[in-house]
């Protein structure tokens, strides 16, 4: 009599559809971002419909600059809240700290048993935080379509239309937008503000997710007990 073979046995199998879509998409980004032609070229198309609305002439950079990212971080943000199942995404990350802590535990007090079993329903484990966890990567080419060109658009808006890329902030009051500390301050003036409200933006949507499910799970339990 042959043995079974547990469908567990072979792990978690990869997405290598989805993995060849975000390679390409990372390929094409870099392609795009180092050679100047290119981006260039996609900047300047982009041009036509951003600059009329939000370039100003080219005499507000700071306030260009903040308007785009501002756009840019609402984009992406609201567009991952909307395809990621936050609340199944925390059920699996308590559930995976649940199983490493027991794994840590079996592991130091040397019960072999226990570890065998957890060892053997670990692929399990691995593959449910993978699929929790991989609808956001999936996301990464769709919010890349949209935020690469517009980052073409403002690095020509930066190096080409600006006339003067002085500004000022509260530890430099004569700072250039073309200088670097690290990376271009106007990456990092643009980072400044987005990242921040990124952040703010994505527990705000995520704070009404969870309240709307509790929401709804009252109403259930009031439901039951009524009946």
């Amino acid at each position: 009599m042959g043995s079974k073979t547990s469908p567990r046995a072979g792990g978690p199998r990869p997405d290598m559809g989805g993995q060849l879509v975000m390679l390409m998409a990372f390929m094409i980004a870099i392609l795009i971002m180092f050679n100047n032609d290119l981006r260039q070229g996609l900047g300047h198309m982009v041009g036509y419909g951003l600059f009329p609305l939000i370039g100003f002439n080219a005499q507000m950079p700071v306030i260009t600059l903040i308007l785009t990212g501002l756009t840019m971080t609402f984009f992406s943000v609201t567009v991952r809240h909307l395809f990621v199942n936050w609340i199944e995404q925390a059920k699996s990350q308590r559930i995976m700290s649940a199983f490493q802590k027991e794994m840590k535990e079996a592991r130091q007090s040397n019960n072999t048993y226990k570890l065998k079993k957890l060892t053997e329903i670990q692929p399990e484990m691995m593959a449910q935080s993978m699929k929790a966890s991989g609808a956001q990567l999936k996301l990464m080419p769709v919010t890349m379509i949209v935020i690469i060109p517009i980052f073409a658009w403002l690095s020509n808006f930066v190096y080409i239309d600006l006339a003067s890329t002085s500004f000022s902030v509260p530890w430099e009051l004569n700072a250039d937008m073309r200088n670097s500390n690290i990376l271009p301050n106007w990456i990092l003036l643009y980072s400044l503000v987005t990242i921040p409200f990124g952040q703010v933006l994505q527990r705000g949507l995520k704070y009404f997710s969870f309240m709307r499910r509790l929401n709804v799970l009252e109403e259930r339990g009031q439901e039951g007990a009524s009946g």
